[in-house]
């Protein structure tokens, strides 16, 4: 049924979540897992002229949490990838899961209501409305 995971990380509690039942859903269906990070480039690292040696930190970083999130939850004989974007969050999801061609994405998301689920939106939320891949969203 799935050929092709994708398993988006910002490295935080809520994503061991979605981990669990993206690895178990590789697991099953003999699928590969792509663990994706993405570094959002904000005002703080800037456009032109960006900090190279903070883009490269971060992106060290978030590729060895990535690398963990695999080692501590991957099943013996579920392959699995790991890899790090820059941009928005929601864009570079969305692009990566059609260039992979998933057949499923696996993401945590927090229940928040009222103001703050207006004013800050859901990343989740923005991944499954446009988007063609089907989205598991493992709420904390």
């Amino acid at each position: 049924m799935y050929d092709t995971i994708l398993l988006p990380t910002d490295g935080s509690e809520a994503t061991t979540d979605a981990a669990a039942h993206a690895f178990s859903h590789a697991e099953r269906y003999d699928a590969t897992i792509h663990v994706l990070s993405v570094v959002e480039l904000s005002s703080g690292l800037g456009t032109a002229g960006r900090d190279e040696e903070k883009l490269d930190r971060r992106k060290r970083e978030r590729t060895a949490t990535a690398e963990q999130l695999v080692e501590e939850h991957a099943p013996e004989g579920v392959d699995a990838t790991v890899a790090v974007e820059f941009g928005s969050p929601t864009r570079v999801i969305t692009e990566y899961a059609t260039e992979i061609g998933a057949d499923l994405a696996v993401m945590s998301t927090r229940a928040r209501g009222g103001a703050g689920r207006v004013i800050f939106g859901s990343v989740t939320e923005q991944v499954i409305q446009p988007g063609d891949t089907p989205v598991l969203a493992v709420q904390r």
